[in-house]
């Protein structure tokens, strides 16, 4: 017989007696509060004990061959912060920028002690150019999230509390998860998957959870008579990379670009981005087809 095994986690709260004598470090408690006032707005906690910060670029007006691609579709730069066993804090992101605002927003950055981890492309032919710049942050909390905010703020992301999106979901989500083998979740009009690898990855010794960005992530945007936009990245062991990308090529599925997200990982991991606009069914399809060719096969993947 299979027996059923429950797993409790207990909450540890610290008492705060004097929060002037205290480091602003957040490692002995669960509250994430100075962190989202430094950031200007409230976190998301996310599996692995994360906290993460969305910051999409509702500003921008950005097609792909005449396609307007949405916020949630490409178009969001995200901060998650977790804590290490040193007792300090660990932030990784992705910051969507504009051409001229990627100076600005990386000298201020390292001014405030936060590294580029790489700065490259992930779509193609978009038109304004955006690049995407990813980072990393080590020690105070507080200290690393004023300093993204203060690097954000030079550039025209909105910075502000988020409001609720309001686009509706026209996708079928229940055909297209059925036909990914992994369901999703529908945001402002994106519907949004994410795959975490079975491996523990770790940067810089620390774990990495899937939820900072090391979930292959699948966000597809129907747009219409059936048709969808499908676009994100696999993450990838050195081995899987050709035979994913040549299953994507083998569907219609364009490969946008090949890179590495993160200087010292082990395993090592690399990302592969790519851009789908067809047949909503189809693209999933071609999306499942490359998610085979994977350890992380729908039915192998670490929920």
């Amino acid at each position: 017989m299979k027996k059923t095994h429950r797993i409790q986690r207990a909450v540890v709260v610290t008492a705060l007696f004097s929060v002037a004598a205290r480091s602003p470090l957040l490692a002995q408690s669960d509250d994430w509060s100075a962190v989202d006032r430094a950031l200007g707005r409230a976190g998301a906690a996310q599996p692995g004990n994360v906290h993460k910060f969305s910051f999409p670029r509702s500003d921008l007006s950005v097609t792909v061959n005449g396609a307007p691609v949405r916020a949630g579709l490409a178009l969001g730069s995200w901060i998650a912060f977790k804590r290490t066993a040193n007792g300090q804090s660990m932030a990784m992101g992705d910051l969507v920028l504009t051409q001229d605002e990627v100076p600005k927003v990386m000298a201020k950055l390292q001014a405030g002690g936060v590294e580029q981890t790489a700065v490259h492309n992930h779509l193609l032919g978009e038109t304004p150019r955006v690049m995407y710049m990813h980072i990393m942050g080590m020690g105070d909390p507080v200290k690393v999230a004023t300093a993204i905010h203060d690097a954000l703020a030079l550039s025209a992301t909105p910075m502000g509390p988020m409001t609720p999106g309001t686009t509706p979901m026209t996708l079928d989500t229940v055909r297209v998860a059925g036909a990914l083998g992994v369901a999703g979740k529908s945001s402002n009009g994106v519907y949004q998957i994410g795959v975490p690898r079975p491996e523990t990855i770790r940067e810089a010794g620390e774990e990495i959870p899937p939820s900072m960005g090391l979930a292959t992530a699948i966000n597809i945007q129907p747009t219409s008579n059936g048709r969808a936009l499908a676009t994100g990245d696999f993450v990838l062991l050195p081995a899987e990379v050709n035979p994913v990308l040549r299953a994507l090529k083998a569907n219609g599925i364009a490969v946008t670009a090949l890179h590495s997200h993160l200087l010292t990982d082990q395993p090592h991991v690399l990302f592969m981005h790519f851009w789908a606009d067809d047949d909503a069914m189809n693209v999933a399809r071609g999306l499942r087809a490359a998610l085979d060719a994977t350890a992380m096969a729908p039915g192998q993947a670490r929920k």
